[in-house]
């Protein structure tokens, strides 16, 4: 009786624990929508992983050093629907990016819409309405 107990008692443990929901880490709220920062450079990589591709290029500054910029984007599949390719976007295009930078000023940001040097269509962010 008592291992029969314990094993009732470890189940609904289980199941409590597994059928709680959990919150998603999709949220915004680290970017400041009420920015957008349009930033010209050279691309130095394009991620195409889950949960979030990411865009990383070089941004000259006025004074002649670089900056390091990255963005985050949709998923893979979400891109994929809207027309883009995991070539979409390759080292040493030269771009501009727009993006909704963090509030705490880090050079990151979620992804608005890519302009390409070389004249090839915009890639915009599916997300946007």
């Amino acid at each position: 009786m008592t291992r029969m107990l314990a094993f009732a008692l470890c189940l609904v443990a289980a199941l409590v624990i597994f059928a709680t929901p959990t919150p998603a880490h999709h949220g915004t709220t680290a970017y400041d929508s009420s920015k957008t920062l349009k930033l010209k450079g050279t691309v130095t990589s394009f991620e195409w992983v889950n949960p979030h591709a990411s865009l990383a290029w070089d941004v000259k500054t006025e004074n002649g050093g670089i900056e390091h910029w990255v963005v985050e984007l949709t998923s893979p599949g979400m891109l994929t629907r809207s027309g883009w390719h995991h070539d979409s976007v390759k080292a040493g295009d030269e771009v501009t990016v727009y993006l909704h930078p963090t509030k705490t000023g880090t050079k990151w940001g979620i992804f608005q819409r890519v302009v390409f040097a070389d004249g090839r269509p915009d890639l915009i962010d599916p997300r946007q309405p």
